[in-house]
């Protein structure tokens, strides 16, 4: 007998739905580059087609190595039209670093702009997987090993005019998403098309989308993060705005210029545009909702924002491996160090170490259940499991490894990393307690705080540092100012002063990396 399809929103359908509704509206804007919904529609749309002569598409990985651009976009979404999993790489990685997550990933085919097949190098070929003409080159002069991406686009051509068909479902794997290893490997982060579309329409309902918002893109497009006003936006039929790099002054300059609705910072890209001397003096009246992530703000750095911006400040705290949580901006008056309340479709619980549900106020694990939960760790099923616990009904939470609590109206509050955690002389010791109080001396632009080692007390605290430009930078001074407001088990064992602090694709400071000095040699896993 038939029956009706058990139908689904999909993004492809919905993209080809928005070109064929309003073709002329923009699409997509990256520098001088314009792209119109009815062209991007059709580049996407060929892209799938090329990819589908080549049979790829369900069950197979291409990687894509590219910047910022219109086409990185194209070449993203016509993977995944064809069915296939894309798997956009880092441009903060080496040569060797890539090649090992082109071949963590058994990726058949990469897209690689000049920059990164630069880099990758001889790297290529430690990945056996990749078909034997399956590099493609998208841009600069033609090079050995390589297919122009003009060429690889004629493949479909050649097809006359036969249009990719790949049947899409929920389940079926949308992209791989890699974590932020410092050391190692880093973990695939699968998420699926019913991950996806959650991750669309409920930020595109929690932050006011619709098809008349810009939204400005300031990080980087395979970062996980950027997703966030990208994929809403151009969900609803919108336009995305995309920085081909970041930098505070050409931020408010296309502010301006743009008539940006919605836009996405991290906290340290926040510092530069308050750093900004004439700030006020670009228009900001078209923008209505400024979205902060990545990392918690400090205390000091909100209430700047609220000042300069207005009362349009929402902070989101998530991970990738599937949860999320916003304070919205008419949450600030009661709840201003809460994270917020769960993003629509996901639920929260604090766990103790025992893995028992906490009642409200109390401290433990934060774990997440909703739609836009990863489908696992891509080839690492112990490290998927590990992160699994199931609440009375059965349902699969996801341990976050950050520690937080939660009241009885839902609101989350933040403390830190679990792995972060200082536990000196038996006291549980907060870094971000510590880093809201030395935020505050005006001479500081930004500051984060590890635990080093300690005869007495096992572990303490240190402060590094980021000085104001000018700044007498005297770090003996600013200790004893900071431990003059901390408790006593807070104080800082000293200051040291950096230009810089290593960070992810999102602005977040990689702490492992700042404690491995101190801690070589003293067997603590960091």
């Amino acid at each position: 007998m038939d029956r009706i399809d058990d139908a689904a929103v999909l993004i492809p359908d919905v993209f080809a739905v928005h070109a064929r509704s309003h073709p002329d509206r923009e699409a997509v804007v990256c520098g001088p580059v314009r792209r119109n919904w009815g062209d991007f529609n059709r580049n996407i749309q060929r892209v799938a087609d090329a990819l589908a002569a080549r049979a790829i598409g369900p069950g197979q990985q291409v990687a894509v190595l590219m910047g910022n651009a219109v086409e990185m976009l194209e070449i993203v979404f016509g993977i995944v039209r064809a069915g296939a999993c894309v798997v956009p790489l880092s441009g903060l990685l080496t040569g060797e670093q890539l090649a090992g997550l082109i071949a963590d990933s058994d990726s058949v085919m990469l897209f690689a702009s000049p920059d990164f097949r630069a880099r990758l190098g001889a790297g290529r070929d430690s990945c056996p997987q990749l078909q034997a003409d399956g590099c493609i080159a998208v841009g600069g002069d033609e090079e050995a090993g390589w297919t122009p991406f003009d060429l690889f686009l004629a493949t479909a051509d050649a097809q006359g005019g036969a249009a990719c068909l790949a049947v899409c479902h929920p389940g079926l794997p949308f992209n791989i998403i890699y974590s932020s290893g410092t050391t190692g490997l880093p973990k695939g982060i699968v998420q699926s098309h019913r991950a996806r579309t959650h991750w669309a329409f409920s930020n595109a309902i929690e932050l006011g989308f619709s098809e008349t918002s810009r939204a400005l893109t300031t990080t980087a497009l395979y970062s996980n993060g950027t997703w966030l006003m990208m994929l809403p936006v151009l969900f609803v039929g919108g336009t995305c705005v995309v920085m081909p790099a970041f930098e505070p002054r050409e931020f408010l300059a296309t502010l301006q210029r743009e008539r940006i609705t919605h836009t996405f910072m991290v906290p340290a890209q926040c510092l530069m545009v308050l750093g900004v001397p004439d700030l006020d003096a670009f228009d900001r009246s078209s923008l209505q909702s400024l979205l902060c992530a990545g990392s918690p703000l400090r205390r000091d750095t909100k209430r700047e924002l609220l000042s300069r911006f207005g009362n349009i400040l929402t902070e989101l705290y998530g991970f990738s491996e599937g949860f999320g949580s916003m304070l919205k901006p008419h949450q600030h008056a009661e709840r201003f160090d809460s994270v917020g309340r769960p993003v629509l479709g996901f639920e929260a619980c604090i766990l103790d170490d025992a893995g028992r549900v906490l009642p409200p106020g109390e401290v433990g694990e934060i774990a997440g259940h909703g739609a836009g939960m990863m489908s696992g760790y891509h080839r690492r099923p112990e490290a998927t499991a590990a992160l699994i616990w199931r609440d009375a009904r059965g349902r699969s939470f996801i341990r976050s490894g950050d520690v937080g609590c939660m009241d009885a109206r839902g609101f989350l509050t933040l403390l830190d990393r679990k792995k972060d955690m200082i536990i000196s002389g038996g006291f549980n010791v907060f870094p971000a307690d510590i880093e809201a109080v030395v935020g505050q001396h005006p001479e500081v632009l930004d500051v984060t705080v590890i635990g080093i080692p300690h005869d007495k007390w096992g572990e303490t605290a240190l402060a590094l540092v980021i000085a104001r430009p000018g700044a007498a930078g005297d770090a003996a001074a600013l200790q004893d100012w900071a431990n003059q407001r901390l408790a006593r088990h807070q104080r800082v064992a000293r200051v040291e002063f950096r230009d810089g602090f290593p960070r992810n694709a999102l602005g977040k400071v990689l702490k492992r990396l700042l404690r491995e000095p101190y801690w070589a040699g003293a067997g603590r896993v960091l």
